[in-house]
């Protein structure tokens, strides 16, 4: 499957929804998108990560560096996880954890809660 990236904005966030498999063939999309959106001025970011469904180290290296280049600009970076993701079994909440990297991120169910600025985001 090939992996889709669709672009919205929600209040003062862009929100890019990715889709399909988030690995060393596709991350460079998902790294294309999230310069785009810096380079456009908005700095404020989330990566809707529900729709996907295998997450390889090339695609943790880009969330990564998204949080890196997001940091860098004074911006800010939110994931959603799949379904009761941050809570269990998601696959790609499993390679962040094996990878100890999951505490880096604020985690949101959803994307009206990590557009919003009274939800806190879902614990590791």
């Amino acid at each position: 499957m090939t992996l889709k990236v669709d672009e919205t904005e929600q209040g003062d966030w862009t929100v890019l929804r990715i889709r399909g498999e988030l690995d060393l063939v596709s991350s460079p999309v998902v790294r294309q998108s999230v310069h785009d959106a810096v380079a456009e001025g908005r700095h404020d970011v989330v990566l809707d990560l529900s729709e996907v469904f295998f997450c390889d180290s090339s695609g943790v290296g880009v969330l990564i560096a998204s949080r890196r280049l997001m940091k860098s600009c004074g911006g800010r970076l939110r994931l959603i996880l799949p379904a009761r993701g941050a809570e269990d079994g998601s696959h790609v909440n499993k390679v962040l954890g094996a990878l100890g990297v999951r505490r880096l991120f604020d985690v949101y169910p959803d994307a009206e809660s990590a557009a919003g600025d009274t939800c806190q985001p879902l614990t590791a």
